[in-house]
């Protein structure tokens, strides 16, 4: 007896990656909590042991999952050694994975805690490209760490604040500050909300590009401090 998948999708043959898609599918609408296997052999159109013909276990489709995520970020390129050019692949993959992660915020709290090839292609990478600008391993740990979490950090705020399509807090900082008693008690609050977080054109999304350049601009000082006192 079918799930609740149309007749089509269950007409269509199950495989793995169709059952990893619909997971992905399923985490995006309702959460990581969401994913079950009773659920996703409902929405495959088949019997839920039936599941375990293509899929090894609930891990195999978590894992699967993160591999598509992973798969949706930019493999940074290698670079030549100028700073122009590593700075540019560490910004494109951060953008992309920030990308990535506001597509699927469920994503987040999996991305560290579960090793596929996929993630280690994708860390991989970034450490071929830094290396390949003469970052030492000492080096390229620390940039990693710092734009990885910055990254992560930045796609949970994200994930968590009542933004609108646009990224715009407005409509939420305007029913705080309708609350003057209590503002009064938080003037720099209220001073940031009334400058600038309620001006037109105000989101706070764009806030990851200062961040994220502060951080490469460190990194690259960093790098020629090293460079001009090895060991």
């Amino acid at each position: 007896m079918a799930g609740s998948g149309t007749n089509a999708a269950s007409r269509e043959p199950v495989t793995r990656d169709r059952a990893v898609r619909a997971a992905v599918a399923l985490a995006d609408t309702g959460g990581i909590d969401s994913v079950s296997m009773r659920k996703l052999a409902a929405e495959l159109g088949i019997e839920a042991m039936s599941l375990y013909y293509h899929v090894k276990s609930k891990d195999d489709v978590l894992d699967g999952m993160v591999e598509v995520v992973v798969g949706e970020m930019a493999l940074p390129s290698g670079a030549d050694g100028t700073a122009a050019e590593w700075k540019t692949a560490m910004l494109e993959r951060a953008d992309s994975a920030r990308a990535a992660l506001g597509r699927h915020p469920w994503a987040i709290s999996l991305m560290d805690s579960r090793t596929t090839r996929a993630t280690l292609r994708y860390h991989d990478a970034a450490i071929a490209a830094l290396r390949g600008s003469g970052f030492s391993i000492a080096m390229a740990a620390h940039a990693m760490s710092l734009l990885d979490s910055y990254v992560h950090g930045f796609a949970l705020q994200e994930a968590s604040l009542p933004l609108d399509e646009a990224g715009d807090i407005g409509a939420v900082t305007e029913g705080i500050m309708a609350q003057r008693e209590i503002m009064q008690s938080y003037p720099n609050l209220a001073e940031m909300a009334e400058t600038l977080v309620l001006q037109p054109g105000y989101a706070y999304g764009n806030e990851f590009g200062f961040g994220i350049r502060l951080i490469l601009d460190g990194l690259e000082t960093a790098l020629g401090r090293e460079r001009s006192h090895p060991g």
